[in-house]
């Protein structure tokens, strides 16, 4: 039978060297926005497609961030304390874990391939041990001399670093103070066995780095774009309700929920273009549970439907036809709420209104009807 893989994600790294932002706060590389999931997010997607557990040790800051990252597994996930050192870390998530084979990988490396995870995982099932690495390519010299390094022969170590579980907490028992749990295999059992590594399986570590992981990101992922519409009849008695923003005017939307339209569209529009349907598959009007719900609650659960599919909003764009009232003043907010529910920024959204000229029934008043089109990336 097959050993069952435990996936140790650390997440408890103190990114000191990151920097400040404008507030003169230190930025968190594992919550970065990265082409709409942060770091932790999508290491949870990419093991949950190849372990049988997640085990995730996260930090008091992270914490939340791993709580909700835990949502999009399709495996099991616990979330253990993180430690003042990695290989604290590291134990906390070993002890936890049940399975025979422990992949213990840093979040920081979140465009880790299936191929790399594969193989380590593949040569620790074999051989009790498995590490990607790759060959150094560049020159290397002493800062302090100037002097040459010879290349040859060495490699730059990755994650995940794999291993038998229960012989890694045994040399665990053994280990002084190290910076990978390669040194403490060694330590005690001798060299680990090497696995290919991948150039993208770059560790993010300091500022200049994000926008390099986002133009990897944007290369490699497909790119898919979905349309969707909705209109409803304007009635009164009814709040009307536009991209999340309640709009003072005589008549509201009518529908089974708060009956927002815009949010509709852009819903309807997410879920074609990953081909997962539409808001009535997933929310039937017949369902008491969705009763005057807000629709921005239902925008969250189709992003993270999506983010579980493994796509990410790119962007947004929708336009709103309609008569009255004048919607011009509330677009901003519109916008606002709707990249806030999709935990992407304003830059990503675009809602414009136009009237049609007292034609067809939305220029008589009898209805709202909008367009959208999404581009997600997966």
């Amino acid at each position: 039978m097959e050993k069952k893989v435990s996936a140790i994600l650390l997440a408890a790294g103190g990114s000191t060297r990151m920097g400040l932002d404008a507030d003169g706060k230190r930025i968190n590389k594992l919550l970065e926005p990265l082409c709409g999931m942060n770091a932790i997010e999508r290491c949870v997607l990419r093991f949950a497609a190849l372990a049988d557990e997640l085990v995730i040790a996260a930090s008091e800051q992270n914490l939340f961030a791993a709580q909700k990252a835990a949502l999009l597994s399709s495996v099991p996930v616990t979330i253990v304390p993180g430690g003042e050192r990695r290989q604290d870390s590291v134990l906390n998530g070993l002890k936890a874990a049940k399975h025979e084979i422990a992949a213990i990988h840093d979040c920081a490396r979140c465009l880790v391939t299936e191929e790399v995870i594969a193989k380590a995982i593949a040569s620790a099932r074999e051989y009790g041990s498995g590490v990607p690495a790759i060959n150094v390519r560049d020159t290397l010299r002493r800062a302090g001399t100037g002097e040459t390094v010879e290349r040859d022969g060495l490699v730059r170590m990755q994650t995940p670093q794999c291993f038998d579980r229960e012989k890694l907490i045994e040399a665990y028992a053994q280990a002084g103070s190290v910076t990978d749990d390669a040194a403490i295999w060694q330590g005690v059992y001798g060299q680990v066995r090497l696995t290919a590594g991948s150039p993208v399986n770059e560790k993010l570590t300091e500022r200049d780095d994000v926008g390099f992981f986002k133009r990897l990101i944007r290369g490699e992922s497909e790119m898919r774009i979905g349309i969707g519409e909705d209109t409803h009849r304007l009635v009164e008695g009814r709040r009307l309700i536009l991209g999340g923003v309640d709009i003072p005017y005589r008549l509201g939307l009518l529908g089974h929920s708060d009956a927002d339209a815009l949010i509709h569209a852009v819903m309807d529009a997410m879920l074609g273009a990953a081909a997962m349907g539409d808001i009535g598959r997933h929310f039937p009007d017949k369902d008491p549970a969705y009763e005057g719900i807000s629709s921005l609650i239902l925008l969250e659960k189709v992003n993270e439907m999506l983010k579980k599919n493994g796509f990410a909003v790119s962007n947004i764009d929708a336009v709103v036809i309609a008569q009255e009232p004048k919607l011009a003043p509330f677009i901003d907010e519109m916008r606002k709420k709707t990249a806030d529910a999709l935990g992407v920024g304003i830059d990503r959204i675009g809602i414009k209104a136009t009237t049609p000229e007292h034609t067809g029934p939305e220029g008589n008043s009898e209805c709202i009807t909008v367009r959208a089109v999404a581009c997600i990336r997966g």
